[in-house]
């Protein structure tokens, strides 16, 4: 599953945490230099319809932290619009509301949508790839803008980790898949005591595009 972020216009939050505004909006090229198309949550919406479900509503992607529900998810001609109630009774929740109801301005801005991409269109010439239909797994409230340094703590916590099983299980707990979290420890692995941390940047720099998810 991919995650992408956006900065999403909070219309308002009530006192009992329901709260409103767009998770995706369409044809705005992000800094993967792909874009969503309108159209592209229309059948996961569909399918959510029918069965009276709705995607998730996590915090910061941690599947084991929903945090609320969504009541209203629907594609207009802006975006994905939508609207959620926080559980308020939970501390994660309770958390949310507070940093969204902060003034004069939120220290919570962001929301991430986690998809799979079902259909997808790359353009040679200028390098942009289109979403035009994806299944959309959960919504999650995130910081936003992704902060640089906390993905690079995140993975610099790895050297607190006592053994493989466990640095693996750490970067699955982020979003990686096995085969990614393999790959990046094997990396990390090769490089010698004497390599400087900028050596490992590229590396950083190049998963955290891949799967926005170090903003834990």
């Amino acid at each position: 599953m991919r995650t992408k972020d956006f900065a999403f216009k909070l219309q308002s939050v009530q006192r009992d945490g329901t709260f409103n505004g767009y998770g995706s909006v369409f044809g705005i090229k992000d800094s993967y230099d792909e874009i969503v198309a309108p159209g592209a949550f229309s059948d996961t919406l569909s399918r959510h319809k029918t069965a009276d479900t709705m995607p998730a509503m996590l915090w910061q992607h941690r599947s084991g932290e929903p945090i609320g529900a969504y009541m209203q998810m629907s594609e207009d001609s802006i975006g994905l619009k939508l609207e959620g109630q926080l559980e308020l009774k939970t501390a994660r929740g309770a958390e949310a509301y507070a940093l969204m109801s902060m003034q004069p301005r939120p220290a919570i801005n962001g929301l991430s949508i986690g998809f799979v991409p079902r259909m997808e269109q790359f353009d040679k010439v200028t390098g942009i790839t289109t979403l035009t239909a994806v299944d959309l797994w959960e919504v999650s409230l995130v910081t936003f803008p992704a902060n640089d340094a906390a993905r690079v703590q995140g993975v610099k916590a790895l050297e607190a980790l006592d053994s493989l099983k466990s640095a693996e299980q750490y970067l699955r707990d982020t979003g990686l898949s096995r085969r990614e979290a393999m790959l990046f420890i094997s990396r990390v692995k090769s490089l010698s005591q004497s390599e400087s941390e900028d050596s490992m940047q590229p590396l950083i720099d190049a998963i955290a595009r891949r799967n926005a998810i170090f903003n834990v």
